[in-house]
């Protein structure tokens, strides 16, 4: 056993198999980087700020919590989240711009890659949410008055943690083959109350079609439809996928396209824009999402009512329409989880060294994890940016 995940390596290496297809590879951040920054003077702070983020397309990658795509950044997929608390839709980590923290650039969130093998056949990570309304105001408002001899104000001093209201959203993949993903997700309510949490598990694919230009990186729009059992994904240059939805559950719709009218006052020709899913569920706006069903990004919508210390798990799969099995979610689907978990720990067997403590072995696997967790698409065409 200690040999199949080495053995994959090896068949990824010498490109028998394309086992590093799939992985971590979608940003934990893509708003207020340099790669989406169009200003005329270089200030990509302000230019694409977190504001912006769930009503923007980008152009050279995508964002998502604990979320993975292809290792060209075509298909992404990552968990939306909503406490029924907070203003907006938990879709990516927010922070502070470099300009707005008394330390500089900071993401203000409670994050941790627990595991993953070098070929991402099993990945594990855990996202703690609140329960309460997520300060995001009280964040930026206390670093800003802050000075530079003073500590950072974190999270964790808001209180919203208090009393163990929150959630910790475990997301874990295990590779049944290159092009076949599987998919848990676990919520677990530590708090003392019943609480519902809205789960969207959703894929989309990164814009490519808006720029007005050809050849490879700007494919011609792909499509999400539905299916029998969740989501036909079809992809000029990726090819077509399928997304498995065992519990069945409203299934939503819409473009990732910029909406125009909400950050820019224009006439917004793409109704069904990026934000749509948010509109949708918080602001009620039924006409925000597209009842043909078809777009760019959908996304299963689960309202989950989880008990006070217990949990829900959900299961997904995502695999190549030549491969996806007919019963997705049988038997074979937690004996494969079970048997990467125990490769994974076969793998780092033979790693880590056998005079570390059991404690020193946990430190070390989890700062691999992060190292491998850290793996990103990083699209940059120079002379397309430049120009």
């Amino acid at each position: 056993m200690e040999d199949l995940e080495k053995q994959r390596l090896t068949e990824d290496s010498s490109r028998e198999k394309n086992w590093k297809r799939w992985g971590p590879y979608l940003s934990d951040r893509q708003w207020g980087t340099v790669r989406e920054d169009y200003s005329p003077d270089g200030t990509c702070w302000d230019y694409f700020p977190h504001d912006h983020a769930r009503s923007r397309a980008y152009r050279w990658g995508e964002d998502g919590l604990l979320g993975i795509c292809d290792r060209e950044g075509r298909l992404c997929f990552a968990p939306v989240l909503w406490n029924g608390q907070d203003p907006i839709l938990k879709e990516r980590l927010f922070g502070l711009g470099n300009g707005e923290g008394n330390h500089g650039e900071d993401v203000k969130e409670m994050y941790f890659h627990l595991d993953s093998t070098p070929t991402h056949s099993y990945m594990k990570a855990l996202y703690k949410y609140p329960q309460r309304a997520y300060p995001y105001a009280q964040l930026v408002e206390e670093n800003r008055r802050r000075g530079k001899q003073d500590r950072e104000y974190e999270i964790t001093d808001t209180g919203v943690f208090d009393d163990d209201r929150y959630f910790d959203i475990y997301v874990e993949y295990a590779k049944a083959g290159p092009d076949d993903l599987l998919i848990r997700i676990t919520a677990c309510n530590r708090g003392p109350e019943d609480w519902t949490l809205h789960l969207l598990p959703t894929v989309w694919f990164r814009n490519t079609w808006s720029w007005g230009r050809s050849g490879e990186g700007y494919w011609a729009r792909p499509v999400i439809s539905r299916d029998r059992s969740g989501f036909w994904l079809a992809h000029e240059s990726l090819g077509n996928f399928h997304f498995a939805v065992e519990r069945k559950t409203e299934l939503l719709f819409t473009e990732n396209e910029t909406n125009a009218e909400r950050l820019f006052g224009l006439q917004d020709p793409e109704h069904h824009a990026k934000d749509a899913f948010e509109n949708y569920i918080i602001h009620g706006r039924k006409d925000a999402v597209n009842p043909e069903q078809t777009g760019t990004k959908a996304a299963p919508y689960y309202r989950l009512d989880v008990p006070a210390r217990g949990e829900v798990q959900l299961r997904f799969r995502l695999s190549s329409t030549d491969i996806a099995p007919e019963q997705p979610f049988d038997s074979g689907f937690d004996e494969t989880f079970a048997a990467r978990i125990a490769e994974a720990d076969a793998f780092y067997d033979t790693v880590l060294e056998n005079k570390m403590s059991a404690g020193e072995r946990l430190i070390a696997r989890q700062a691999y994890a992060g190292l491998l967790w850290s793996r990103q698409f990083y699209h940059f065409a120079v002379r397309d940016w430049l120009e």
